[in-house]
């Protein structure tokens, strides 16, 4: 039996100094200006995309934590089909996602904002519900099973929560620090601190969104930056540990590279997509439903109601033949269509980038 537990603070970081060596400023600028890029030359095409990037953010930031849905999962999951739990919670890790970033905004970023995104997380979790937009009050590990005996890592007891956090938020809002070394460092903390008793993982990778807005890196898109994370999820846990251990600079340097990657992706998916645009209209698609046949990986029955009234069967039985919808459920009622363009290159981004981090850990020849 496990009677006595020795927990792991992390140092306070609130007034911590860090500058980067040559090589880390460069790849530093290089990301700030391919993310800069990105949002003020198709940041009005992505703006309309902002949903389809964190939507692809969550599915990617989920898969990290093992919960793993296909978009038509997604799909299925946002008519009230429970076939995958795992699409519902990537659903839901959107709207926390989408929340969290968006209120960061305003220029802050509060503790009552990460409570209220980890709400909407985790609030009809079976387990952890009841923890739910709250700091945790009980001892949490990572790893080891049941007891914390074997674990990999033991957050500070939970006394010391409340304080740790105010303590980040103090390092968030400071204004002489690189963006995207804050972000990383920021994320980092948060995932040392390990504030809540699930959830901790999605919520943290949110706050690399948020800082990034508050900074004013991006305004109009959120960079999907867990999609690299995920395809070298070994290699992103062993930055998380070594940030323990007090190393900083190879956190920052993989943060800029993932948002390197993903920037330059998302700008061959904004191009890509206005070809799929053009081919949407060619085919008359009721301008109601335009922006969504555009800008959205799928279509619900519910919205085909609301904006096209008694013409929804005759018009997506036209989008289907036509090769532009998909049906992904087979019920008569609340049906869902997939969006065969927008879907397909979402998929296309994810594997691109993946692709990308496999050529970038394979040995030169």
């Amino acid at each position: 039996m496990v009677t006595q537990v020795t927990t792991s603070v992390p140092p306070r970081i609130a007034d911590a100094e860090w500058s980067p060596d040559a090589g880390t400023a460069q790849l530093l600028a290089h990301a700030t200006h391919a993310l800069r890029t990105l949002d003020a030359e198709h940041g009005t095409v992505l703006a309309g995309l902002s949903s389809l990037l964190v939507r692809t953010e969550a599915v990617a930031s989920s898969r990290i934590e093992h919960e793993d849905a296909t978009i038509d999962d997604v799909a299925r999951a946002a008519v009230g089909s429970r076939a995958n739990p795992s699409a519902t919670l990537v659903v839901r890790a959107g709207t926390a996602l989408e929340q969290l970033v968006a209120s960061a905004a305003s220029g802050t970023i509060t503790a009552a904002a990460l409570l209220e995104a980890h709400r909407v997380l985790m609030a009809d979790d079976p387990v952890d519900g009841r923890y739910a937009g709250h700091w945790r009050d009980v001892q949490n590990w990572i790893g080891g099973g049941a007891t914390p005996r074997l674990a990999a890592y033991v957050p500070p007891p939970p006394e010391l929560v409340p304080g740790l956090v105010d303590d980040l938020l103090a390092f968030v809002h400071r204004d002489d620090l690189h963006p995207i070394a804050q972000a990383a460092i920021a994320h980092a903390q948060f995932e040392s601190v390990h504030p809540f008793t699930d959830g901790n993982g999605r919520i943290g990778r949110a706050l690399v969104g948020a800082v990034f807005r508050r900074r004013g890196l991006a305004a109009q898109v959120t960079a999907p930056i867990a999609v690299v994370l995920a395809a070298e999820r070994s290699r992103y846990f062993g930055l998380l540990t070594t940030y323990r251990d007090g190393a900083v600079d190879d956190l920052v340097r993989d943060l800029a590279i993932a948002i390197g990657t993903v920037s330059d992706e998302a700008t061959v998916t904004a191009l890509l997509l206005g070809e799929h645009r053009d081919r949407v209209r060619a085919h008359g698609v009721p301008p109601a439903l335009l922006p969504i046949l555009t800008n959205e990986p799928f279509v619900t029955e519910d919205t085909c109601d609301r904006l096209l009234g008694d013409r929804t069967e005759s018009v997506t039985a036209r989008l289907c033949a036509a090769g532009l919808l998909m049906p992904v459920t087979d019920r008569r009622r609340r049906r869902v269509w997939r969006v065969i363009g927008v879907a397909d290159e979402l998929e296309a981004f994810v594997e691109r980038v993946a692709d990308g981090v496999r050529a970038r850990a394979r040995p030169a020849a």
